[in-house]
């Protein structure tokens, strides 16, 4: 009982002191919208980099999944039917990917024959023997598995900086966000 009347006194003294600066009872409390202030901009500008970071690690996970769960001749597809705006070529690009990595595997290390790197030259995905396109596949995971990784410590390096700033990395992530009108 004693609560409610002190509530109830703090709001009359409120009501009075609004009603003394002239303040409407419905007056909402700020008019000014300062997720596109100047202080927001320079704020926003310290996550850039940041930002940059978890776009490309999020990216990276969602191709992750995409390899995972596709056989080896369908990544390519499924690639780009996920990323139809990704300017390159997948296919080519993977196809450079596993050039690099069997020319490794046969001529430094030489743990693989040599008609396996003729193969993955000449042959397109879908012509790999099943061994083969398991071993792709495989590498594929790996090169995408150390993709995550790297993003995920180039977004943590970002906010450690940020914090030796003494600065407070999700802070500066919700305005960042808030600035460019991102979901928060």
């Amino acid at each position: 009982m004693a609560d409610e009347a002190q509530t109830r006194l703090l709001e009359l003294q409120m009501a009075e002191l609004k009603a003394s600066y002239g303040i409407a009872e419905d007056a909402p409390r700020s008019t000014t919208n300062n997720d596109r202030s100047a202080n927001s901009a320079k704020i926003a500008k310290l996550y850039e980099d940041a930002a940059e970071y978890e776009e490309e690690l999020e990216t990276f996970k969602a191709e992750l999944e995409i390899v995972n769960a596709n056989a080896l001749k369908d990544i390519p597809t499924a690639l780009d039917e996920r990323f139809p705006d990704y300017e390159g070529d997948y296919a080519k690009e993977l196809k450079a990917v596993l050039e690099a990595h069997w020319k490794q595997f046969v001529e430094v290390d030489k743990t693989h024959p040599a008609q396996e790197l003729k193969l993955i030259q000449e042959g397109e995905l879908s012509e790999y023997s099943e061994a083969l396109a398991t071993e792709v596949k495989n590498v594929l995971i790996k090169r995408w598995e150390m993709l995550v990784t790297i993003k995920d410590e180039h977004v943590k390096e970002e906010r450690a900086e940020m914090k030796l700033r003494g600065m407070k990395p999700d802070h500066i992530r919700k305005v960042y966000r808030k600035y460019h009108g991102l979901p928060v």
